[in-house]
């Protein structure tokens, strides 16, 4: 079976979020199970890109509305990422460092997959499946089924997977002479509320769609960014598969971002040695309790609810815990958690921005992890989390709900809460500092953590299963 994954990010070519991770992680765990799986994306001048080799593989040109653009495929020339890697390159558009937020975003995706398509027709063996991710690839189900310059894919089964329904690559009618020719009679699927819609589009016209959790998929019923009804009606093609993590690179025993490496049995010392790496870093005291937060700095991610709880938290417990945070996002949020520096000089800090080696470093060293996410897909954070034995205190929505049981309950290992507010947070910590007092405890749920299996295996093999229901 050969499978080709559609996607905007794949690490470590590009990354954003947990798109990028699903789609540099996924491919080579279906390659282990036998699958042939390949990547197409766009081309980004980024690090991965200048530093490895790449082949011309293909070159033609698509119209875009009056334009005509020449595109170019590239292969990158020795698989190093354990599958095939396929960049979509057009001069001016898809080449450049970023990969969102530029003002003619819907011209770089739509041009994407009009270049994938072109493509996609001069194949000798068409491939088994096409699984596009997120709307970025959307429209490639709808044109293969209803324009009539890719007549000759329609029997080839495609798969949406929505790692956020939130963005849905809206664009108006203005611009629907970017398409190629479209059966009048389908127009109506491109529309949802007066806009044309590619993830709405997708969803619409794909075989299956995919949510990066169960709960998720239940969630986009009552929470969508205006699709609520779509998802009600399409439920049926609809499956939850929880995202897995790349267990080679989120290892503590072979980590090499990492001062001490460490296993399930020797879990403690290791944790210590590399909180003392993180506490000295970062101007922390050892003794105390280190609670963490990883990732964008923005209201989906609860981070506006930080300065108040981080507040609330320190000033209660008076010198009792020690809080570091990374990320970046919001200006605002960004400004308020740097200034709480001043007040809270020897038991807070802060680093703005993302660095990938650090991120490693304070998962190994920090004992608790806050993801107080008003939405949230699936989450990988606390999946690397669990991995280095470091507990996750989360809200309970989305993916967080489905691998996150609270310590109260049988077999629990984390600490979880209802409500997106400051005040749940501070209750949430307060429970951390208790376990914390408690060492033989958090010895015990330490070693449950890390025993648990959160791998692409099992995940992989769902996707696996889905393709074959799909002959």
């Amino acid at each position: 079976m050969v499978v080709i994954h559609l996607s905007a990010e794949c690490y470590p070519v590009a990354k954003v979020g947990g798109l990028g991770d699903v789609v540099g992680s996924l491919p080579k765990y279906q390659k282990a199970a036998g699958i042939t799986s390949i990547v197409a994306m766009p081309y980004y001048d980024r690090q991965f890109v200048r530093e490895n080799d790449f082949d011309i593989i293909y070159n033609s040109e698509i119209r875009l509305g009056n334009a005509i653009l020449p595109f170019e495929v590239l292969k990158e020339s020795t698989d190093k990422l354990g599958y095939p890697l396929h960049l979509i390159r057009i001069q001016g558009l898809l080449d450049r460092t970023e990969i969102y937020s530029y003002p003619d975003e819907t011209e770089q995706f739509v041009a994407f997959q009009l270049a994938f398509l072109e493509w996609l027709l001069q194949f000798g063996e068409m491939p088994d499946v096409i699984h596009c991710h997120d709307h970025q690839s959307a429209l490639v189900p709808f044109l293969m089924n209803h324009s009539s310059r890719y007549n000759s894919l329609t029997n080839i089964p495609t798969v949406l997977t929505i790692h956020n329904g939130q963005y849905q690559g809206w664009f108006g009618w203005d611009k629907f002479h970017y398409l190629p020719d479209i059966d009048p009679w389908k127009w109506g699927m491109l529309d949802w509320k007066g806009c044309i819609n590619p993830l709405a589009a997708g969803v619409k016209s794909c075989w299956k769609y995919t949510t990066v959790s169960p709960s998720y998929l239940e969630e986009l019923k009552h929470n969508s960014n205006g699709l609520e009804n779509l998802f009600v009606m399409e439920e049926a093609k609809s499956q939850g598969i929880i995202n897995g993590i790349d267990t080679e690179v989120w290892n503590p025993a072979t980590d090499s971002m990492i001062p001490s490496n460490y296993t399930i049995d020797n879990v403690n010392r290791g944790k210590q040695e590399n909180k003392r790496a993180v506490c000295k870093e970062f101007g922390l005291a050892l003794s105390k309790p280190l609670i963490t937060f990883i990732g964008r700095l923005v209201v989906e991610k609860g981070a506006d609810l930080l300065p108040k709880a981080i507040s609330n938290i320190l000033d209660s417990l008076k010198g009792k815990a020690s809080i570091l945070l990374l990320g970046s996002g919001d200006p605002a949020i960004e400004e308020a958690l740097a200034a709480l520096r001043l007040s809270f000089k020897k038991d807070y800090n802060v680093f703005i921005g993302y660095d990938e080696a650090l991120s490693h470093l304070i998962y190994s060293g920090a004992d608790f992890i806050i993801m107080p996410s008003r939405v949230e897909p699936c989450g990988l954070n606390q999946l690397y989390a669990l991995r280095y034995g470091t507990v996750p205190v989360v809200r309970k929505t989305g993916g967080l709900k489905d691998t996150v049981i609270d310590f109260s309950e049988p077999e629990g290992y984390g600490i979880c809460f209802e409500e997106a507010s400051s005040d749940a947070i501070t209750e949430a910590v307060s429970r951390a500092i208790e376990m914390y007092s408690n060492p033989s405890d958090l010895r015990l749920l330490r070693k449950r953590m890390m025993g648990l299996d959160f791998s692409w295996d099992r995940s992989a093999a769902q996707y696996i299963n889905l393709y074959n229901s799909l002959k």
